[in-house]
């Protein structure tokens, strides 16, 4: 077996894991640790990373243009993984690129994700006991070659501040953003209702705002999410944030449309609290252009419909990212293979 496909098989069978129940009790202990992440949350997370990442095909087309180095006589760098929490296995991506690209893996691992990613690291110990040698769970990253470190705007400084002497990759706050024209089908309004919603709104590719036609209605896509209005108002953690933004709405008196358990407000801001989105209004093309011009460094993807707006996704695909969709647009296997 050549070096490629000793790499990437321990993915292949933990891929084909992921779709069996052997899941079944990482899913409900890692609801039981952060009340965040459902099971059906944490199923769908999962169900992706097994699907978009995790299978033979797409694992080779991914690593082929890269100029991986399998001389024994190069020792693997010590790579320091800062992993957020915000959304189930959120580390993972980072974890699988380190590990592909033949380094060691320092991953100091977010507590809000701690039990899913312990669960993925322990079942690829399990399918490749070599990998035990690669792979360090750590408090502390000081020997670390270099640094992935994924966080706040605020925590990004101090990244920057502590890992400035060596390689490093700094990811910032980003969200996501929606395109709509007014001829959007209910099934498509429904599928950018779940990019919105889906993980309760906490990812960075959550779409956080929407950009409408002057004169849009938004009784439709309402109407479209409808069917998701007791997952959400039954969820104590979200209602608790639905109650809270619309009492400061309410309190502030500050223009809102309200379903009962999502907000949608109007600003020029790109970052909405949970369970609000924000939409912005466009007059031309052109407008909309200079719009997302203005915001593209804080933009992480955007999704239209049919993905027919340049450079975005299909409604409904913004949670489902492929291995070449880099967080930040920055290749980390590019950074990896080149140090």
């Amino acid at each position: 077996m050549d070096t490629i496909k000793k790499r990437i098989s321990p993915f292949i069978s933990l891929g084909k894991l992921l779709k069996t129940t052997l899941i079944e009790e990482a899913v409900f202990r890692a609801y039981s640790h952060n009340h965040w992440f459902t099971p059906e949350f944490v199923r769908q997370s999962l169900r992706a990373i097994s699907e978009e990442y995790l299978e033979e095909e797409k694992l080779s087309n991914w690593i082929e243009p890269y100029s991986l180095h399998y001389s024994s006589q190069t020792a693997p760098k010590k790579i320091g993984v800062v992993m957020a929490g915000n959304v189930p296995a959120v580390g993972f991506d980072d974890l699988l690129c380190v590990l592909v690209s033949g380094h060691h893996l320092l991953a100091k691992i977010s507590n809000d994700d701690r039990s899913l990613m312990l669960f993925l690291i322990e079942k690829l110990i399990e399918i490749e006991p070599e990998l035990a040698e690669r792979i360090s769970v750590v408090e502390r990253l000081n020997a670390a070659d270099a640094y992935i470190a994924t966080g706040s705007d605020n925590t990004a400084r101090y990244f920057e501040y502590y890992f400035s002497k060596k390689p490093h990759i700094i990811r910032r706050n980003r969200t996501s953003v929606g395109i709509l024209n007014g001829n959007e089908t209910k099934e498509e309004l429904a599928a950018l209702g779940r990019d919105v919603l889906q993980y309760f709104g906490l990812g960075c590719r959550n779409v956080a705002k929407v950009y409408v036609p002057e004169g849009y209605d938004f009784r439709e896509f309402y109407e479209a999410i409808e069917p998701q209005h007791d997952y959400y108002v039954n969820h104590h953690k979200y209602f608790n944030n639905y109650e809270y933004n619309k009492s400061v709405y309410l309190i502030n008196q500050e223009p809102h449309f309200d379903n009962g358990f999502l907000m949608t407000r109007e600003t020029e801001s790109l970052v909405s609290p949970i369970s609000v989105l924000f939409y912005e209004r466009y007059q031309s093309a052109d407008h909309l252009a200079e719009l997302l011009t203005t915001n593209e460094d804080k933009i992480q993807c955007i999704v239209s419909q049919k993905g027919n707006y340049p450079n975005s996704l299909p409604f409904g695909q913004a949670q489902s990212p492929t291995l070449f969709d880099y967080a930040d647009g920055v290749d980390t296997m590019a950074f990896l293979t080149g140090l």
